[in-house]
């Protein structure tokens, strides 16, 4: 038993979870936060404001060169880490901006993580190494205009045509559409639902870009037409047949969301934290209120759970041991949690928590969408009363 006493308390770590990572772990965390502070902080409420990603393909190519695009995935040139150590990643590129780990998200955990899963030997070779690289960009088109929740709903068809495949339909709410070179495409078969390898210069696919949004504005958010575009044979991922393709991938996406979330609450719980000890009222910082450092707090505790909540899942899903249901868990809490975090960080910055000069109104914004995307809090909530009840109040 040791007598020594315990390390100084870190108002940015008051559990001190950063006993739990290894020297490899923080300096995954370290090289992501490095490049988030000195490349995106400085633009993004330009970039927000004007929403628009001016510089996606040139960002997509510097987080390739530092190992962020499909960073789980083994070989092909992707980085092999570990569950926590993407996890991280998320964290502080979500810190920077949601649009940020939107990009990395959709990129690895959807467009590469099904090619690299469910994709033929020559399908990996053709696109993985230029995808982790960022040289190619990659969207997943499951999404549909009038079938978001049920993905079974989905309207979009392939049907064969001699050796070729025909698809038709259309895509919605597609992060990195109108700039990916590579769509993979999930559409109904006679076979049942299967996913397609679509790159986006073929004859009859387009992109356009949405615009008027008012979250995700530093996003590249398009629909996807594809209007008869005709593929070869092997454009077909092999490895699946049915819904748990795309679901299957939806589960490593809403991973990164669990630890990605904590990211937007931990930038919004700093800026309120530093703005309670410089603004004074009634002759003193605000900080030094009692009500000011009850929400503060409430905020850190909810907070640091989520972050360790999201260590926890990732050491299941690094042991092989994590459950679909338990990433429920994770995004419905964590999302929500940091929702709430932003919302009362709004409150102690006042009418400064709605100025772009803070992050707190931007992230906030974000989140309505992270709530929403990759199943909403509601669809979460009846996964896990599935899993608790043992009965389906999904139909």
């Amino acid at each position: 038993m040791t007598t020594s006493p315990p390390p100084p308390f870190d108002p940015r770590d008051p559990l001190g979870l950063d006993d739990l990572l290894g020297d490899e772990d923080r300096a995954v965390r370290e090289t992501v936060r490095r490049w988030a502070q000195t490349r995106v902080a400085p633009n993004i409420a330009q970039w927000y404001e004007s929403g628009e990603l001016p510089e996606v393909r040139e960002l997509a190519r510097e987080l390739g060169s530092i190992g962020a695009l499909g960073m789980q995935l083994e070989g092909y040139g992707c980085a092999g880490a570990s569950a926590v150590q993407y996890g991280l990643a998320c964290l502080e590129l979500e810190a920077a901006d949601s649009g940020i780990r939107s990009l990395v998200s959709v990129q690895g955990s959807l467009a590469m993580y099904a090619v690299h899963r469910f994709g033929s030997e020559e399908q990996k070779q053709q696109w993985l190494p230029s995808m982790a690289s960022g040289e190619t960009i990659g969207c997943f088109g499951l999404t549909e205009p009038d079938h978001g929740s049920d993905p079974a709903g989905m309207r979009t068809r392939a049907k064969r045509d001699g050796s070729d495949w025909i698809l038709t339909g259309r895509k919605m709410w597609i992060t990195n559409g109108s700039v990916a070179g590579v769509a993979v495409v999930w559409a109904r078969t006679e076979e049942g639902i299967r996913g397609f390898v679509v790159p986006t210069g073929s004859p009859g696919f387009s992109a356009p870009e949405i615009k008027h949004k008012w979250s995700l504005r530093a996003s590249v958010t398009s629909e996807l037409v594809l209007d008869d575009v005709r593929l070869p044979e092997d454009a077909v991922l092999p490895g699946v047949v049915g819904l748990r393709g795309p679901l299957s991938c939806l589960s490593h996406a809403r991973y990164g969301i669990v630890w990605g979330s904590m990211g937007a609450a931990r930038s919004c719980f700093e800026a309120a934290l530093e703005y309670s000890t410089t603004r004074e009222q009634f002759g003193r910082p605000i900080g030094g209120f009692q009500l000011t450092q009850a929400k503060l707090a409430d905020m850190a505790v909810e907070l640091h759970k989520g972050i360790l909540l999201a260590h926890h899942l990732g050491s299941r899903m690094d042991a092989g041991r994590l459950r679909p249901e338990q990433i429920s868990f994770g995004k419905l809490n964590n999302v929500r949690e940091a929702i709430e975090i932003c919302r009362t960080a709004r409150t102690i910055l006042g009418a400064n928590g709605i100025s772009l000069e803070y992050p707190v109104m931007r992230h906030a914004t974000n989140l309505e969408s992270v709530l929403t995307y990759e199943g909403t809090a509601e669809m979460h909530q009846l996964v896990l009363g599935k899993a608790l009840t043992g009965l389906d109040a999904f139909r």
